[in-house]
């Protein structure tokens, strides 16, 4: 079933676990919009932290969404790309991490019959990471970044 999305907000969703350093880059990017403020009425910015089915909800509840999340791509930590994936397949490396993947998630919401934009920000980093606190530099450098750029695709920057 197809829905009218005209009048739903955008979502911007940061998946990360924040106890595994730098896999926690989504959520640090949440955390950077909500402390700068100035988010448009229209927009909800969502810390999806280790993702699950729960967020199948918010996520229908959304004319589009902004997806954050670490990627052991073996670029550079701190690279940036945007993405704008149609299925599985064009998603970058993703970590195991989470409870359940971004890609399983995004496919459960695709056999929902959902089909908004999806942008996706994958943000690099080392492989593998060890328990602890805070993104390293590489990684903390890229947040700023990647908010300003969200910020743009929901055309307030």
């Amino acid at each position: 079933m197809t829905v009218d999305r005209s009048s739903l907000p955008i979502l911007v969703l940061g998946i990360g676990n924040i106890l595994l350093g730098d896999e926690g880059v989504g959520v640090a990017v949440i955390n950077h919009l909500l402390g700068e403020g100035g988010i448009p009425a229209g927009v909800d910015l969502l810390d999806g932290g280790t993702g699950s089915l729960v967020l199948l909800e918010p996520m229908r509840e959304a004319r589009r969404m902004i997806l954050v999340d670490a990627t052991a791509d073996g670029s550079p930590p701190g690279t940036i790309q945007r993405l704008v994936p149609r299925f599985s397949s064009d998603f970058p490396p993703s970590l195991t991490a989470h409870d359940i993947g971004l890609r399983d998630l995004l496919d459960s919401f695709y056999l929902l019959g959902e089909t908004p934009e999806v942008v996706l920000y994958a943000i690099s980093i080392p492989f593998p990471q060890e328990i602890g606190l805070g993104l390293s530099a590489e990684v903390a450098a890229a947040v700023p970044v990647v908010a300003e750029r969200i910020r743009r695709d929901f055309g307030t920057a």
